[in-house]
């Protein structure tokens, strides 16, 4: 689960995709089971029991699809077959029980990663902050599971997981155009934005789930997609939402600190990366001078980081010599890269350059979207960092257990191939904000205005931040600075939480961090749930 470092696609979280083209020697498939068949929802029914921090619950589950149509209309043209996987509490009135819909990002992720590794009723268990070892892995209850607060059910994006595009025209020439029209409408912020709306109205139909307290929960590219989600649920399909839940926040792309070189001008992805890049040097004891405690550290970087720092990035070429060195001293004080770097580097250090070059000493490349990680250097003489250790250190453990947990425990997806993500040649990062006219796009995607929309149409709406310090990806800070500056009234900022974990990008990857990420979320939503 690892983002491309390209201006087009900053803070996407994504790898290289598998193929799942439509296989030219065979008439009528996908390479994994005849388009025909994805036209009809699918289910397999199972039962157990997980104990959740002592308390046994016994649920249902669900696996299967649901098959979207053109324009929401039944009697439209299948476009989407999407996977998903439901865990209800059994013994329970369901009309008051809280359901929430969870997803990674991507974009074109498929959601084995929360699943597996956060809120499902099963754990792959992964080593803390190095490689874990080849199978076997273990899977274990889950401590933490979220059931005991919410019903759950976890999405593949379309195209990822079991979920599939739909091309079912019996001439191979129209199928293929068909398919080409597909991946335009669905492969984009907006069109993935409806086709996840279009799944939870029709969830809430199949499941007469329509009167529970609803929340979104949705990680890395999930935030972007939930802010977009939430104003398509509440102003176009009239479903007011409890709660959304975000986990390492991406909402506007001028933020991120992946390729920031590639947007001259914009300097904030450098300020708001600093908090992180300092909290990776206090792990790793890369520091001058190592302080006795992180937080507070932090909040000193914090301040430096909007004042001095932002100021000196500002003034461009007319920054003098001597004012740049002591700027550099000052970095270097709190990420620990040498002075004359960050001088020939004018104060502008990337992600892929700081992962690269804090360990440099030793040839060793910091983790980016867990920074606590590391790994041999591909090439110890390169830029920017070539791989990410941690998506090398516990991919492998978590696609190994949910391949052989869907199919043992789920009874779901015999035949079927798995995909982590879509095959996406092209991600349509236009997008047209609430309040714009015509056919006005943004030339970078920013979603603030759609999560503010949500929450100024619904003023009841809750929303709970979630990040880690160690999260090179997604920076902590970034998203705090997006959440301070969303447009909405004052009074609305009140419903609006923060929690931050000393883990990375995906919190719960960290066993006591995904305890206190579990307490926060059930807390949460015990207070907005509405059922008295």
């Amino acid at each position: 689960m690892r983002k491309l470092p390209l201006a087009a696609a900053l803070a996407a979280t994504l790898l290289v995709p598998v193929s799942f083209a439509a296989d030219k020697d065979k008439p009528r498939a996908d390479g994994d089971q005849a388009q025909a068949a994805l036209t009809q929802p699918q289910s397999a029914q199972s039962s157990g029991s997980v104990s959740v921090e002592g308390r046994r619950i016994d649920y249902k589950a669900v696996a299967g699809t649901l098959v979207l149509h053109e324009h929401g209309d039944q009697a439209g043209e299948p476009t989407v077959s999407m996977f998903y996987a439901a865990y209800f509490k059994q013994g329970v009135d369901p009309a008051k029980r809280p359901i929430t819909f969870i997803y990674n990002g991507g974009p074109g992720s498929a959601t084995v990663w929360l699943h597996m590794g956060a809120f499902g009723t099963r754990r792959v268990v992964t080593s803390d902050d190095s490689h874990t070892p080849a199978a076997p892995y273990r899977l274990v209850n889950n401590d933490y599971s979220l059931l005991d607060a919410s019903d759950l059910v976890f999405i593949d994006a379309p195209g990822a997981g079991f979920s599939r595009l739909i091309a079912d025209d019996k001439d191979k020439s129209k199928r293929d155009e068909q398919m080409k029209e597909r991946k335009k409408e669905v492969y984009g912020v907006d069109g993935d934005g409806h086709a996840f709306a279009q799944f939870v109205t029709q969830f809430l139909s199949r499941y007469d789930r329509w009167n529970s307290p609803k929340y979104l929960f949705g990680e890395s590219y999930g935030t972007t997609r939930s802010a977009v989600l939430a104003n398509i649920l509440q102003n176009e399909d009239s479903v007011d939402l409890n709660g959304v839940i975000l986990l390492s926040q991406i909402l506007s792309f001028d933020t991120s600190i992946d390729g920031p070189e590639f947007n001259p001008g914009v300097d904030l992805p450098y300020a708001l990366a600093l908090p992180t890049f300092a909290a990776t040097a206090y792990y790793h004891h890369r520091l001058p001078q190592q302080p006795a405690q992180l937080e507070p550290f932090l909040r000193e970087v914090e301040q430096y980081a909007l004042g001095d720092y932002a100021s000196a990035l500002m003034q461009g070429a007319r920054l003098d010599d001597a004012r740049k060195r002591a700027v550099a001293q000052k970095l270097h004080e709190y990420t620990g890269l040498p002075v004359d770097y960050l001088v020939k580097a004018n104060l502008r250090v990337s992600g892929g350059m700081f992962e690269h070059q804090l360990q440099f000493d030793g040839d060793l490349t910091t983790g980016r979207l867990d920074s606590r990680f590391s790994g041999p250097a591909l090439d110890p003489l390169a830029k920017d960092s070539e791989y990410d250790p941690q998506s090398s250190a516990i991919s492998s453990a978590y696609v190994a257990a949910f391949n052989d947990y869907v199919r043992r425990q789920l009874k779901f997806g015999d035949a079927m191939q798995y995909r982590l993500f879509a095959d996406i040649d092209h991600w349509d990062f236009s997008h047209k904000a609430p309040g714009t006219h015509g056919e006005a796009l943004q030339s970078s995607t920013n979603v603030m205005p759609d999560l503010a929309t949500a929450m100024k149409t619904n003023p009841d709406l809750k929303v709970l931040l979630n990040g880690g310090y160690y999260d090179l990806a997604t920076p902590y800070f970034a998203a705090d600075y997006e959440m301070h500056h969303l447009p909405i009234p004052a009074a609305l900022e009140k419903n609006i939480s923060y929690a931050w974990y000393p883990s990375g990008h995906m919190v719960y990857a960290h066993e006591q961090s995904l305890k206190a990420l579990h307490d926060n979320v059930a807390r949460f939503i015990e207070q907005t749930d509405n059922v008295k």
